[in-house]
């Protein structure tokens, strides 16, 4: 009987687990920053540090982690003809709730070329509240300044 009871209650702690675990697949718009403040460092041509804020918003979203809008800001290095930052994504989900993000993006200076980032899920509020989650971003510079993103990942939600 006590195994028995083991195998059910592992089976149920399983498919909770299953459960609270879910996919990001989110396209997302992001209008040129609302803020960019950019210094050239002085140490050699083209190189120079940034600091970007601005807004993003979901233009498709997956049907159980529906995410809505999100802001950032982010700290820019360029050098020569390439592009490192990092930065913190502030999402509002469908419901209102928000989660946390922590980003790094790298990517070539020239628009035409595509970017990507390595993104995390380090917490939220309301029903998101514990959730973590880890994935990447593909990317485009729009010529006007804006640019288009697609994020996937997985995510769990916490205690």
């Amino acid at each position: 009987m006590h195994k028995f009871l083991f195998v059910v209650f592992s089976l149920l702690l399983f498919a909770a687990a299953a459960m609270a675990q879910g996919k990001v697949d989110t396209k997302w718009h992001c209008p040129k920053p609302a803020a960019e403040h950019k210094f050239n460092v002085g140490d050699m041509p083209d190189h120079t540090y940034s600091i970007l804020q601005g807004t993003c918003n979901g233009t498709s979203s997956g049907k159980d982690f529906v995410e809505k809008t999100g802001d950032y800001t982010e700290f820019q290095e360029t050098w020569k003809a390439s592009m490192s930052g990092h930065g913190r994504f502030n999402v509002t989900m469908d419901n209102g709730d928000k989660v946390y993000y922590t980003y790094e993006t790298s990517g070539p200076t020239d628009i035409t070329k595509p970017v990507s980032n390595k993104w995390t899920i380090h917490s939220g509020t309301g029903k998101h509240k514990g959730v973590k989650g880890s994935g990447t971003c593909s990317g485009k510079n729009n010529a006007d300044g804006s640019s288009d993103w697609h994020c996937t990942g997985t995510y769990s939600m916490g205690k």
